[in-house]
């Protein structure tokens, strides 16, 4: 048995130490968003940039940006979601301008909602559309309603409109449906989430998520998968745990140094139920990807586990630059659900890469994908 036909299950494993730390630091990368830069806001801590992610059964090597670079020469890589979908794009930016320069050559939208780079050593275009929910949606507002409308059967076009010329596309979602919504579906009320005052059925949000993550896999499948369709690489990143303990503004939100220990945490809950849909729309969607003749790959990044070990990994306090210049205040406002870069996150693109170096192993050797 050769080792691509039994693909790592690289969701299981533990954090173990690790001498030579990131490819990376927040000096050398300009990408960063200024709110995940932990070490330029004065973060005292470094350990937590000396972990590896072991898993169980097999090897996770260190992100190699050549072999990523070369793996995706003339294709367009889109990052598609929330801001946890941006800190993913901003870590793989960081860890390809080791070898190679990305140019910006495309933004719009305020706080970086739309971006595209260029790497012109490979021909390669990689970008990010702000899409929290994936599906059309208003976004609560100042001026508008106090919940998010979710319309969850109907793509959003900002970033389904291009899929034409997307070759490689990556999925992630999750924290925006915890806020207060309501939910359409053929042009009428499906039901809301926490809408206290207005007349509409509560059905909570794992119903919707799951909708909104149907309808995208959908709308990818059919638009790229047709016989004149040229196919399409899909990856879906499972939903990543926030570490809060105790309040967002007090000192300790999420005080911790080191990761979790093999079996301390249990990933269990809402974190366990986001990761369900994830995983389970996944598995529908390669059996409907079956069906057509293009050549569509699709995976699951399971970071659930890895990322809930991580209790370290985020800004916390450091979302602000030096929060503690003045003495330590009882209250700062803390970031315990992005991921410091470097950090965390870079272990998402390890296992990206792993993943298209595999499909690309089989595709050369013309084995028929078996998901």
């Amino acid at each position: 048995g050769n080792v691509y036909e039994n693909p790592c299950n690289y969701s299981n494993g533990k954090w173990v130490q690790d001498r030579d730390g990131p490819l990376y630091n927040g000096t050398t990368c300009g990408t960063i968003k200024e709110g995940q830069n932990c070490i330029l806001h004065g973060r005292p801590d470094l350990g937590y940039l000396y972990w590896r992610w072991k898993p169980r059964k097999c090897r996770l090597p260190r992100f190699d940006p050549n072999t990523f670079l070369r793996l995706l020469r003339n294709k367009h890589i889109a990052f598609v979601g929330d801001s946890i979908a941006r800190n993913q794009l901003e870590s793989l930016l960081c860890m390809l301008a080791t070898v190679s320069k990305p140019n910006l050559v495309y933004t719009s939208g305020a706080d970086n909602k739309f971006r595209r780079w260029h790497f012109d050593s490979h021909k390669i275009v990689v970008s990010v559309y702000w899409s929290p929910f994936l599906v059309r949606g208003i976004e609560k507002s100042e001026t508008g309603p106090n919940h998010n409308e979710v319309y969850v059967d109907s793509v959003d076009e900002r970033w389904g409109a291009d899929l034409v010329h997307i070759d490689m596309i990556v999925l992630s979602i999750g924290h925006w449906f915890l806020h207060p919504a309501v939910y359409y579906e053929s042009g009428s009320v499906l039901g809301c989430h926490y809408c206290n005052g207005l007349n509409h059925s509560e059905i909570g949000f794992y119903g919707a998520m799951r909708k909104a993550i149907k309808t995208a896999f959908k709308t990818i499948i059919e638009r790229k998968g047709a016989n004149h369709g040229d196919g399409i690489d899909v990856f879906l990143t499972t939903f990543s745990p926030s570490h809060f303990e105790g309040q967002w503004d007090k000192f300790g939100a999420c005080p911790r140094t080191k990761p979790y220990r093999k079996g301390e945490k249990r990933v269990e809950g809402m974190d366990a139920e986001m990761r369900a849909v994830d995983v389970e729309e996944m598995e529908t969607a390669k059996l409907n990807a079956k069906k057509f003749k293009g050549r569509l790959r699709l995976e699951t990044l399971d970071v659930t586990k890895l990322s809930l070990l991580r209790p370290d990994g985020h800004p916390g306090p450091y979302m602000y630059p030096f929060p503690f210049a003045n003495g330590v205040h009882d209250r700062v406002q803390n970031d315990c659900v992005h991921w410091c870069l470097p950090g965390p996150i870079d272990t998402w693109n390890e296992i990206m890469l792993q993943v298209i170096r595999r499909w690309n192993i089989q595709s050369r050797r013309g084995v028929r994908l078996i998901p």
